[in-house]
């Protein structure tokens, strides 16, 4: 008897799903443990085995699209068994139409006939598990050209990362749904690639998941309708490109350009084929320039202008509108309370030194700011929790998420099990776990499963601040920077070291007595460093 495969849930973050790839074919005979597809998740490419025995009889989803967990991907049975009863049950198409009036059922775009059509749409793949959207940063292609398998058609801005767009089709470029710089949703058409000369409009007619996408035709050299109208209308020429999206650039480059207000037809690249890559942005000198004066003519006077008013608007990347959305739900779903305290920073001071002339990996005080935070949630595993709504989930491991800076936004790498961790031992990983975050190559693995979380500004000359918890965790500790001040010991003012820190709370979950006892606990773990030690 034939059996559906339905998507897996690969990640505890995962709602959807994208084939990145079939290695299977419809008629082809699979046995358990045979590698059918590929799937694309929270920003890493995952095998999916097979478990059945049999003919693979139906696949239920293109390369390229998503679907959501537990939708039908495929299913397998018999040679020649009839699965029309199967097909009747399985879940209904990911990407629907966008919804129509209530008046009667004008579902046209599923009669439209594209059987004959020698073409295929390419949509704009789910990358991670909390994108909604994808910029096109650059297109590799053009309408026209002829591509393969394997070729890099654009590079997609998720909210994460930049990443290249593989092509899955041979043939020719037929139409580029969405121009450079524009954002288009999951699903959405962003090409179609076949042989030349088809006419695709079928496909658009019947494949359109928001008006919005066709809207954004950026291919004059090929006549094409919108698919929200039957009958052909002329596509408008767009607006004449700036010279910089004529030019051979890196998305990096590009927006390190706009930020320093750079004009990249002024910058040579040192890139593969010319191409303008971050070195040549940042090491780019521009040259002088003879300022114009503006000057206003009137009846009665010239007057000088001194300043002119001007502004600059630049799009909202995939990664701060992440950041936006899940710190915002956090703020305004979860009651935070905010507990400050000041720590002596001697002991410490002292011991980071002693410390750092024998071990391997020199140590920082965020390390031992660390190591301390999962000594003391050891010790209060209350602070060491989640709220689920129904249920308090209360951590028997520590996984201690650090925030660290990148040029987009804010990524937090997890150290698991960071109390059963040396110093040295945090320092490598926290080392190697920023690194890999500045330069865009975290996995799935590197962020998820934080049960509490440290957000350091001390670096940067900050004394003190508060922090928007990470969700799930209950708590997150804002740490200030170290400044020398001075306390009295028996009425005689001594110079010392203090940093504040302050905890963040989720009401629901942490009261201000257990809150208090774990920043206690922690005072006394940094004060007298050996502890942490034992």
């Amino acid at each position: 008897m034939a059996e559906i495969i339905r998507m897996p849930k690969m990640s505890d973050t995962m709602t959807e799903g994208t084939i990145a790839a079939w290695h299977k074919q419809v008629g082809d005979k699979v046995k358990s443990g045979d590698i059918i597809a590929e799937v694309e998740t929270d920003k890493a490419t995952m095998e999916l085995d097979n478990y059945v025995d049999g003919v693979l009889l139906h696949i239920g989803i293109q390369a390229g699209e998503s679907i959501p967990v537990d939708g039908v991907i495929a299913i397998i049975g018999k040679e020649g068994e009839d699965i029309s009863a199967l097909l009747s049950v399985g879940s209904a198409p990911v990407a629907t139409a966008t919804p129509v009036a209530s008046e009667a059922p004008v579902a046209v775009a599923p009669k439209v006939d594209t059987s004959n059509i020698k073409a295929e749409v390419i949509r704009m793949p789910k990358m991670s598990d909390t994108m909604t959207e994808g910029i096109i940063a650059n297109w590799l292609k053009k309408v026209g050209d002829k591509v393969k398998a394997g070729d890099i058609l654009a590079e997609v801005e998720t909210d994460k990362a930049t990443m290249e767009l593989d092509n899955y089709v041979d043939g020719t470029l037929l139409y580029i749904g969405v121009e450079a710089g524009k954002a288009i949703a999951v699903d959405g058409i962003i090409a179609i690639i076949g042989e030349a000369g088809s006419d695709f409009n079928a496909l658009l007619n019947a494949g359109s998941s928001a008006p919005a996408q066709v809207a954004a035709v950026s291919t004059p050299a090929v006549s094409s309708a919108p698919a929200a109208v039957n009958a052909p209308v002329a596509v408008t020429p767009t607006a004449t490109l700036s010279s910089d999206e004529h030019l051979k650039a890196s998305p990096l480059a590009k927006k390190l350009a706009t930020e320093k207000g750079l004009n990249l037809a002024e910058v040579q690249g040192s890139g593969e084929n010319g191409r303008i890559v971050r070195r040549d942005i940042e090491n780019f000198k521009p040259q002088a320039k003879a300022t114009v004066s503006a000057t206003t003519s009137s009846a009665t006077a010239s007057v000088a202008q001194i300043g002119i008013e001007s502004y600059e608007d630049v799009p909202v990347s995939q990664m701060r509108k992440t950041i936006a959305r899940r710190l915002g739900e956090s703020l305004f779903t979860a009651p935070h309370f905010y507990l400050t305290m000041e720590i002596n920073m001697d002991k410490a001071i002292d011991a980071r030194k002693s410390i750092n002339e024998y071990a391997e990996a020199k140590i920082s005080f965020n390390d031992m700011v660390v190591k301390a935070v999962a000594t003391a949630l050891r010790k209060h595993p209350k602070v060491n929790s989640s709220w689920l709504g129904d249920k308090i989930r209360y951590n028997h491991h520590i996984h201690i998420g650090v925030a660290v800076a990148v040029e987009e936004g804010l990524l937090v790498p997890v150290l698991r099990f960071a109390d059963s961790k040396s110093l040295t031992q945090l320092s490598t990983e926290t080392k190697t776990l920023a690194g890999k975050a500045k330069n865009k190559q975290l996995q799935p693995a590197d962020w998820e499963g934080n049960t509490f979380t440290i957000s350091n500004l001390g670096m940067f000359g900050i004394d003190e601040f508060t922090a928007i918890i990470n969700s799930p965790d209950a708590c997150i500790l804002a740490v200030g920077g170290i400044k020398e001040t001075v306390a009295f010991k028996n009425g005689v003012p001594v110079p010392t070291n203090v940093m504040k820190v302050t905890l963040s709370c989720d009401h629901r979950v942490v009261d201000g007595a257990v809150g208090s006892a774990f920043l206690q606990t922690l005072k006394a773990l940094i004060e007298d460093p050996i502890r942490i030690l034992a």
